[in-house]
């Protein structure tokens, strides 16, 4: 009887590897902004929010930015709806077009965070390394950017691009 051969090689596998640091890493970062309440998850999609200059995305832009499909992301916004940091609005030139917009304790909710945040960032840094760690950052915004599919078609965002 011969040994059994592996189907995926797990230690090859990019994806895995992946999303076994992805968890760990949003383990830590829950651990330090612990504190505040909120999740890394939540923590991005509220920066996320707030990265508009007082334009407040609509929900197809709001997912695209954050690479997440917009039946998931509604799925993340309504806590953070019902805790007060964020509302949704309609659009002021197209009332058709919903806006999720930030809320002053929203805002307060980000700076009580960064702190931690910012604490995180600098454990990472100081076991990896800032320039890995940058180096690490640049690649994973590649992929992220890379919006073609397996087939090598580009995938259908949120806002239809």
């Amino acid at each position: 009887m011969s040994a059994p051969v592996a189907l995926i090689e797990l230690h090859r596998c990019n994806n895995t590897a992946l999303r076994k640091a992805s968890r760990r890493l949003s383990q830590t970062y829950d651990e330090f902004l612990g504190p505040s309440g909120l999740r890394s998850t939540q923590l991005s999609v509220l920066a996320e929010i707030d990265r508009g200059a007082g334009v407040a995305p609509t929900m197809g832009e709001l997912a695209d930015a954050l690479a997440m499909d917009r039946s998931t992301l509604g799925k993340n916004l309504r806590p953070l709806e019902r805790d007060g940091f964020i509302t949704s609005a309609a659009d002021r030139e197209d009332r058709r077009i919903k806006r999720v917009v930030l809320t002053p304790e929203g805002r307060r909710k980000i700076s009580e965070a960064q702190v931690m945040w910012q604490a995180a960032q600098e454990q990472f840094e100081n076991r990896f390394g800032v320039e890995e760690a940058g180096a690490l950052r640049k690649a994973l915004l590649r992929v992220t950017a890379d919006t073609s599919t397996a087939h090598g078609t580009q995938r259908r965002t949120a806002t239809g691009k």
